[in-house]
C-alpha cells in the first residue's frame, strides 16, 4: 500500500472518530459508522478492531462513559437518569452496571468522590489511541503573535499528582458557583508550570484560573488573586480533544519557536479554555495556547 493510500484509509477512520464525538446521543451502530467511513458493514468491525486494538462497540461505549464521567464529576446539575439515557442506556441500572465495570465505582459514588486512579487506568488507552491515530500536521500560519492585556485572575493552585487534578477542578468549580463566576462571564485559564511526563508526581504544578477584577475574600478553598501579565504572546487555537495538546506543544517548541526567531519571556505557558467538553462534543472544544514572548 502506498503512503497516500494508507493516509486515505486512516482519514476515513478519523472521520468516524469525529462522527462518534459529535453524535454520542445518536445511532452509533456498526451499520451507521461503516456508512460514515464508506466501508462495507460486513467488514467494518474487523477493520476497526484490527487497526485500533479495540472493538468499535467498546470504543463507542468508552467515549460515552467518558463523557458521562465528566458530567457526573463536574456537572452536578445533570441528573444521573438523564446521563444514563444520553449514554445510550435504557435506564440507570444498566448504566450503573456498565459504569462500575469500567471505573470500579457506581455513578452515584463517582459523583460523590471520584477515584481518579482507576478512571485514568481505564481511559488512558483511549487517549493514547486517539492521539496516535488522529494526528494532525501543524503549520506556522496557525500561529499568530498578539499583544495581550493584563488579566487579573482568581487562582486555585494544584500541587501534586496530576491524577488528582480532577479533585482540584471540582473544588474550583464549587468556588466559582459560590461566587457567581461561571465560564460564560469569567474567562477560564490554566497556567502550566511543568510537564507531567517529565516531573515526579509530587512536583507537578498547574493553576486553575477565572478572570475577575473583584477582590478575593478569604475562603476555605484556598483561592487567591494573581495576575497574568500583559505582553506579546504566540497564540495557537486548537479545536478538539486535549489528547492532542502534547503534539501541539511539541510542534510549537521544537519547530515553530526555533524557526520563528522569537525569544521566550519569563512567564509560563498558559491556556484559555473557550469551549468546554462535556458541554460541547470533544471535537468542538476550543482552547487558545499562549506562549509568552519578549
Amino acid at each position: 500500500m502506498s503512503a497516500a493510500a494508507a493516509e486515505n484509509y486512516l482519514a476515513r477512520f478519523r472521520k468516524v472518530f469525529d462522527y462518534i464525538d459529535a453524535h454520542l446521543d445518536g445511532d452509533l451502530s456498526v451499520e451507521s459508522l461503516s456508512a460514515v467511513a464508506a466501508f462495507s458493514k460486513y467488514h467494518f468491525h474487523r477493520q476497526f478492531s484490527e487497526l485500533f486494538g479495540v472493538g468499535v462497540a467498546r470504543y463507542v461505549q468508552l467515549c460515552r462513559l467518558k463523557r458521562a464521567s465528566y458530567q457526573l464529576a463536574f456537572r452536578d446539575h445533570q441528573q444521573i437518569m438523564d446521563i444514563a439515557l444520553d449514554s445510550g442506556y435504557e435506564g440507570p441500572e444498566a448504566f450503573a452496571r456498565a459504569f462500575k465495570k469500567s471505573v470500579g465505582q457506581t455513578p452515584s459514588d463517582f459523583r460523590k468522590q471520584p477515584q481518579w486512579a482507576p478512571w485514568y487506568a481505564t481511559y488512558q488507552s483511549l487517549s493514547e489511541l486517539r492521539a496516535e491515530h488522529m494526528k494532525t500536521t501543524y503549520r506556522a500560519d496557525q500561529v499568530s503573535i498578539t499583544d495581550v492585556q493584563e488579566t487579573r485572575v482568581a487562582v486555585l493552585e494544584h500541587h501534586g499528582d496530576p491524577l488528582q487534578l480532577g479533585d482540584s477542578i471540582r473544588q474550583f468549580i464549587a468556588w466559582r458557583k459560590q461566587n457567581g463566576l461561571p465560564p460564560r462571564i469569567s474567562a477560564t485559564f490554566n497556567i502550566l508550570y511543568n510537564n507531567p511526563e517529565e516531573v515526579a508526581p509530587e512536583d507537578y504544578r498547574l493553576d486553575l484560573c477565572a478572570a475577575t477584577d473583584a477582590d478575593i475574600a478569604a475562603n476555605p478553598y484556598g483561592i487567591f488573586a494573581k495576575t497574568i501579565p500583559a505582553g506579546r504572546c504566540a497564540v495557537f487555537r486548537h479545536t478538539g480533544s486535549d489528547d492532542h495538546l502534547g503534539s501541539i506543544l511539541s510542534y510549537l517548541y521544537s519547530e515553530w519557536l526555533p524557526q520563528s526567531g522569537e525569544e521566550l519571556r519569563d512567564f509560563p505557558l498558559y491556556l484559555q479554555r473557550v469551549r468546554f467538553f462535556p458541554d460541547v462534543p470533544e471535537q468542538e472544544a476550543v482552547l487558545d495556547i499562549f506562549i509568552p514572548l519578549k
